[in-house]
């Protein structure tokens, strides 16, 4: 990640950081395809996102999110 981000590794310091800027709802440089720990596959359609069965939250920050390796799972219903 090119924006100072490298440093967070792991969902939930993602989400954080994305919310504390206030793009949480930014749609991701591309829209990737979330296979969720609970079997769901769904299409990351914002750069923080709950899988729409389990509602595990996903998060990758926006400068990262071309690479589908930086998508990070937070925890369910992490806020």
């Amino acid at each position: 990640m090119s924006c100072g981000c490298s440093s967070l590794k792991d969902g939930k310091s993602i989400v954080d950081h994305v919310k504390s800027k206030g793009k949480e709802n930014n749609p991701p440089s591309v829209a990737h395809d979330i296979v969720c720990e609970c079997g769901e596959v769904f299409t990351l359609e914002t750069v923080v996102m709950n899988c729409p069965k389990c509602e595990m939250t996903y998060a990758v920050t926006p400068c990262g999110s071309e690479d589908i390796n930086n998508v990070k799972p937070a925890g369910i219903k992490y806020a």
